[in-house]
């Protein structure tokens, strides 16, 4: 299957570099550009990509909002958005996930992380640039309010997903280190985000810090 991808920048030179990337790859393609946030919204309701990649700084309405109209809360058929942006703040990663977003990215983190990004949120996983994980989590766990106590939420089988989710491994890598199938990982997520309403696997990590799974 080929993954469908939108770029949403509006400088022209970063979507060639970026459509340039991304083509070069045997399932993924370029299906348009947008070179503003309210362009990127209409062009992604148009289209249904299967990953948008989406910059912050833009006219008419910017990357976070657009996220939020494309992926947030109440979007009844959200698309999957990553953020991709030069600019490494705490506050807008966490706009930006806040806002739906299935992964944040630095412009700088190359063509494989850039490839490896479009096609885990094209599975439903999400990636955040590895230089900003640990600060995030610590950001977005302190900006929530206290989730209920982890013994009256998960099952046993739950917190050892959820745990290895936190170290930032995949649903095939997670399968493997816990001897199971990547659809019985996807079942036991499901319901672990259903249990903290939590809409990613990133808000899920956070929940697993902010309770002290990690250090179990």
């Amino acid at each position: 299957m080929t993954i469908r991808v939108l770029l949403a920048d509006d400088q022209r030179m970063v979507r060639t570099g970026f459509r340039f990337m991304l083509d070069a790859e045997d399932d993924i393609s370029v299906v348009g550009e947008a070179g503003d946030g309210v362009e990127a919204v209409r062009m992604a309701r148009e289209l249904r990509p299967d990953v948008t990649l989406m910059d912050i700084r833009m006219p008419g309405i910017d990357g976070l909002e657009a996220t939020r109209r494309l992926a947030g809360p109440g979007v009844a058929d959200p698309l999957r958005v990553v953020v991709v942006t030069t600019f490494d703040l705490d506050e807008y990663v966490h706009a930006a996930l806040t806002g739906g977003a299935v992964g944040f990215l630095l412009k700088d983190a190359g063509p494989a992380l850039l490839v490896e990004a479009v096609r885990a949120a094209a599975r439903g996983d999400a990636l955040v640039s590895p230089s900003i994980t640990v600060r995030l989590l610590r950001h977005f766990a302190a900006s929530r309010p206290p989730a209920p106590a982890q013994d009256d939420v998960l099952t046993a089988r739950e917190r050892e997903i959820v745990r290895a989710v936190a170290r930032g491994l995949t649903n095939g890598e997670v399968a493997d280190e816990l001897f199971v199938t990547v659809s019985t990982v996807k079942t036991h997520l499901a319901s672990v985000q259903t249990k903290l309403g939590a809409r990613n696997r990133v808000e899920v990590a956070a929940w697993a810090y902010r309770n002290g799974l990690m250090a179990e």
